[in-house]
């Protein structure tokens, strides 16, 4: 078990510049949103088939938080893990690990809802082609599935006129109206690049012992950077209906991080200066 020793009594400049940051944007943005301007709408990262995306919020997302306990447990994990690696590595390569990781995280996030917004397009494409209660039906139960009671009724009286105008034209414009709501949905948060740190942590610090909250026991940081992200990995395939988690982000923190501390060992510099 490695001991850190004066490492954890005082908070490095990067890891306490980003609390400060990330702490003042948070209060910031609740203040702004009390005058009518949503900071979200301009600094949450929005994918970028969306008409709210700009390519300045793959940095400004990684500042804006949903809500006091995302960005306290953020918060705590930078400060908890981060200050660590700030003081093994020094400043300069600290902060630049944690933008890699908070950019792979947010690129590894897009390109995961690239996919979903494509195959949500073609589900789409298919009722437009071949309008009828089975297709809809189909559609909700693959892509929205809280929604299926709230559209039965709706659907009960399209199977009695199934060839009804009406019916098809509300039906079409329903589904057009979720294919935008799914596609402007913003993400936001530093759990990507939080992530990144996780994982460093416990690749620079394998067999240190972190106690658990529940359970209350202790585990080796390797086995629960491992776990951590299996269980991200199996919570991001499941991809339940309801869970808000960028689960792939957070696996996107971790996979940048491996590599970039892999491509350092290999080339052996001790020093980012």
């Amino acid at each position: 078990m490695q001991r850190f020793g004066g490492r954890l009594g005082s908070v490095p400049p990067v890891v306490l510049n980003l609390l400060i940051i990330n702490i003042l944007v948070y209060f910031g943005s609740s203040l702004a949103e009390g005058t009518g301007f949503d900071m979200t709408r301009y600094f949450a990262l929005y994918y970028p088939g969306s008409e709210f995306f700009r390519p300045h919020q793959f940095i400004t997302h990684m500042f804006m938080h949903g809500g006091l306990t995302h960005l306290f447990f953020n918060m705590f994990a930078l400060w908890m893990f981060g200050k660590v690696l700030e003081s093994v590595w020094g400043a300069k390569r600290f902060l630049f690990y944690y933008f890699v990781t908070g950019l792979g995280a947010a690129l590894l996030h897009t390109l995961v809802i690239w996919f979903q917004a494509g195959n949500l397009a073609n589900d789409a494409q298919a009722l437009i082609n071949t309008p009828s209660p089975d297709v809809f039906a189909m559609f909700i139960k693959e892509n929205f599935p809280k929604l299926q009671s709230e559209v039965a009724p709706f659907i009960s009286s399209w199977i009695d006129a199934p060839s009804n105008p009406a019916y098809i034209n509300e039906a079409t414009n329903f589904v057009d109206r979720l294919v935008s709501m799914k596609m402007n949905v913003p993400t936001v948060g530093a759990s990507g690049a939080v992530f990144g740190v996780l994982l460093a942590f416990g690749m620079l610090f394998p067999n240190t012992r972190l106690m658990l909250l529940f359970p209350p026991i202790p585990i080796k940081a390797k086995w629960f950077v491992i776990g951590y992200g299996a269980i991200e990995l199996f919570a991001g395939v499941m991809n339940q209906p309801g869970d808000n988690v960028a689960h792939f982000a957070h696996l996107g923190g971790m996979i940048f991080g491996f590599v970039l501390i892999k491509y350092w060992n290999k080339t052996q510099r001790n020093k980012f200066y």
